[in-house]
């Protein structure tokens, strides 16, 4: 059995879909372990062009048993219409091909208003949200403040729980000067969209375990990169979930698994989505040429990516944070029209060169 964990290493878009489909073809189980809806991984395939943000990239590949692990920010609704729109393409999502962790948090709607409500009030202060209730979402779990998925499966305890955590969302809201929430309406649809999603909810630690022992081999796909990480990243400019690959464990239900290999996933250029520090960042026509070559949108937002030049010093860092054994470079072709390829090999940072990554708040100061 080999267990392989597939991760991004620097600001996130760096390729990881792809990358999973392709070698989820030599695995057994593919388990996401951590990240919600707010960042895509791109698919594209004999069925069309996918940009998934839940469903873990394997579901496309015959034989192979996908997973959302307890680490995933799982919004019913939203999981729902994603499994809608790749059958209605053909690719078939079944219990049997995919299983959610009961132990998996439920991303509710209020999550996204205070989401919404909480960029609206930073202004220009704002961390760059994809506003899809993500910071809420990890607040509320360690808090202890969610309903888990299988609660679903005990109505009345669920009931009385959700109406606990309605009574104190809506005085969060009220202090934002939103209005509250209904219990029937959070209810109804609490329901509508769990009742869809109970067939696929099951222990998927206790799956795993024996998944583990028949000797399946098990891929771990992370959502966004190294640069991204609650705790090593670009704080606070972050995600609000860990990326890395020693996060795999935890996140997927083998808190005691071993990681065999470290795939780590390599632009050929830097990209950033969002707000927050970006070194060597590139303006104006330079950036907008690199851009429109390597097609650089966000697959959730549409938003144009940041660009500019490979960055070695802060490729240097997510390839240790993330215990990378092996990489895989992307995107390589995108930079056929420049005749020399740029790299960034050092920083400056108060007048001092440097080709360690810096502090988040000296970053600031970097260049």
């Amino acid at each position: 059995m080999k267990n392989c964990a597939i991760v991004g290493i620097n600001w996130g878009d760096e390729g990881k879909g792809r990358m999973v489909d392709l070698l989820a073809q030599d695995y057994d189980v593919v388990v996401r372990y951590q990240g919600g809806g707010n960042a895509g991984h791109t698919v594209i395939n004999e069925y069309g062009k996918f940009a998934l943000h839940l469903l873990p990239s394997g579901i496309f590949r015959n034989g192979v048993v996908n997973i959302l692990g307890n680490g995933v920010a799982l919004d019913p609704e939203n999981l729902c219409k994603e499994i809608e729109t790749v059958t209605s393409k053909g690719v078939p999502v079944t219990p049997e091909n995919l299983k959610i962790s009961d132990r998996a948090s439920l991303l509710l709607p209020w999550h996204i208003a205070l989401d919404e409500l909480e960029e609206e009030r930073l202004k220009d202060k704002k961390y760059g949200s994809t506003k899809q209730g993500i910071a809420p979402f990890y607040s509320d779990k360690y808090l202890k403040k969610t309903i888990l998925a299988g609660e679903l499966f005990y109505p009345e305890y669920l009931e009385r729980h959700l109406k606990d955590l309605l009574e104190w969302k809506n005085l969060i809201l009220t202090a934002y000067g939103a209005g509250p929430y209904d219990f029937g309406q959070v209810r109804d649809h609490l329901l509508e969209y769990g009742n869809r999603l109970k067939p696929f909810i099951c222990d998927t630690g206790d799956w795993l375990r024996r998944a583990r022992s028949e000797g399946r081999s098990i891929l771990f796909e992370a959502q966004l990169g190294a640069l991204r990480d609650l705790d090593y990243g670009i704080y606070p400019y972050t995600t609000s979930s860990n990326v890395l690959a020693s996060y795999a464990p935890v996140g997927s239900g083998l808190p005691d698994a071993r990681l065999d290999e470290v795939v780590g996933v390599v632009k050929a250029y830097s990209t950033c989505v969002g707000e927050g520090p970006f070194v060597c960042e590139w303006f104006g026509e330079e950036a907008e040429r690199l851009r429109r070559s390597g097609e650089e949108y966000g697959a959730k937002t549409g938003r144009p990516r940041r660009v500019g030049p490979f960055d070695i010093v802060a490729t240097r860092y997510g390839v240790q944070v993330q215990g990378a054994t092996t990489i895989a470079l992307t995107k390589l072709d995108v930079l056929s029209y420049m005749e020399r390829i740029p790299v960034c090999s050092k920083y400056i940072v108060n007048g001092v060169e440097t080709d360690k990554f810096p502090f988040p708040a000296a970053l600031r100061d970097a260049k």
